[in-house]
């Protein structure tokens, strides 16, 4: 399983890129190629102290390949490009292969 993370640091408007978001910008990455699930949360908390971001978003992908042969897909750069019209603080996106830690 490879994992595609997204954290938003605050927007400038949190209602403006709630509402974007939902409405079109997760409409759209639910279009793209070898997206096996993805899950999203405006609740981003802190162990300690506060938390630098305001949105997260997961994708998980059979593989890297599989991943990143989607974000270059037409859809996977739309997506891309839309980050733009709800992000205004910004995005920070790692990917990773997930291991399991269970025995």
């Amino acid at each position: 399983m490879h994992k595609l993370l997204v954290l938003y640091p605050e927007p400038v408007d949190p209602e403006q890129f709630r509402a974007y978001y939902v409405n079109n910008h997760l409409p759209l990455v639910r279009q793209m190629p070898g997206l096996l699930a993805c899950r999203y949360s405006f609740d981003v908390a802190s162990t300690v102290g506060e938390t630098p971001y305001f949105a997260v978003f997961e994708a998980d992908f059979a593989d890297e390949a599989a991943m990143i042969e989607s974000r270059q897909s037409a859809v996977g750069r739309q997506v891309a490009a839309d980050v733009a019209n709800y992000a205004t603080g910004g995005a920070v996106v790692v990917h990773y292969s997930a291991q399991s830690a269970m025995r």
